[in-house]
């Protein structure tokens, strides 16, 4: 079994949890330290050891190995440090330090470029996008 962060289209009820449903065993609310940009039709995470560069809400996935293809085809992982990467799979652990596992790190193109999702949460941009009232918080 594998514990992975999911901040993003893998969420459950987004685009791309058809991805990982499969492969799914757990899951259960989260948060890292780190930003958040939108890059369009998926977001970008670039982790902080800092609490104060900002907090990533998202969901702790525990998640079957032979599912571990799967995701590293979507999000674009090809060995760890391949040029070719879009994200790079890294360890992380939780902000309260009790949950430990992968998460994909935007290593693409520098994100600073792109529009900072202030709230740490993907799915705030979602329901914008929706119009859908905004309900999403941040974990204290």
């Amino acid at each position: 079994m594998i514990s992975l962060f999911v901040y993003g289209t893998l969420l459950t009820g987004e685009s791309n949890h058809h991805v990982v449903a499969p492969y799914l065993i757990a899951t259960e609310p989260g948060a890292v330290q780190g930003k958040l940009y939108n890059v369009g039709p998926y977001p970008a995470l670039v982790l902080s050891k800092s609490r104060a560069a900002g907090v990533i809400v998202g969901e702790w996935m525990t998640v079957s190995e032979s599912g571990l293809p799967a995701l590293d085809q979507l999000e674009h992982f090809y060995a760890p440090g391949d040029s070719r990467n879009e994200y790079e799979r890294v360890r992380v652990v939780d902000i309260d330090g009790n949950r430990e596992g992968w998460v994909y790190v935007y290593v693409w193109r520098d994100p600073s470029g792109y529009p900072e999702i202030a709230s740490g949460s993907w799915r705030s941009v979602v329901e914008r996008s929706r119009g859908d009232s905004l309900t999403t918080r941040l974990p204290v």
